[in-house]
C-alpha cells in the first residue's frame, strides 16, 4: 500500500493546474537535452510541482492564496527545509505563466544550466 502522500501525489498528477500543465508541456521538451523534470513529487512530508534532481531544482508555481501570510509562512518553512537539502527552489505566479512563460522558463533554464 502506497503512503498517503504518494496517493495525494499521485492524484495532484491527474488534476493539473491550466498553468501547470501548461509549464509541464514546456519542461518536458528539455529531455530531449538531458533536462529531466518530474511533476507533483513527494520531498519529505512536502509535494513540490516540478522538480529535476540533476541538478536539484524545484519549481513550484503560486496562486492567489500564496499571498495570505498563514500560506507565506508555510512556503518560506518549506522553502527553507528544501535548501537544507540541496535544492534551489523557483517560484512563480500563475499570472506569469499566461503573461510571459519565456521569461519563466528563462529563470528556470538558468538555474539548471548553472547547477549542471
Amino acid at each position: 500500500m502506497k503512503s498517503p502522500l504518494v496517493q495525494r501525489a499521485r492524484a495532484l498528477r491527474q488534476d493539473m493546474t491550466p498553468h501547470e500543465v501548461r509549464l509541464w508541456a514546456c519542461l518536458r521538451v528539455w529531455r530531449a537535452e538531458g533536462i529531466r523534470f518530474r511533476r507533483q513529487v513527494p520531498l519529505g512530508r512536502y509535494i513540490v510541482d516540478f522538480a529535476c534532481f540533476r541538478p536539484k531544482v524545484v519549481v513550484e508555481l503560486d496562486g492567489g492564496q500564496h499571498t495570505l501570510d498563514d500560506h507565506a509562512a508555510k512556503d518560506a518553512k518549506r522553502d527553507a527545509w528544501l535548501r537544507r537539502e540541496g535544492f534551489v527552489v523557483f517560484r512563480a505566479w500563475n499570472y506569469e505563466v499566461d503573461d510571459d512563460i519565456d521569461a519563466v522558463l528563462d529563470g528556470i533554464r538558468s538555474l539548471v544550466d548553472t547547477g549542471r
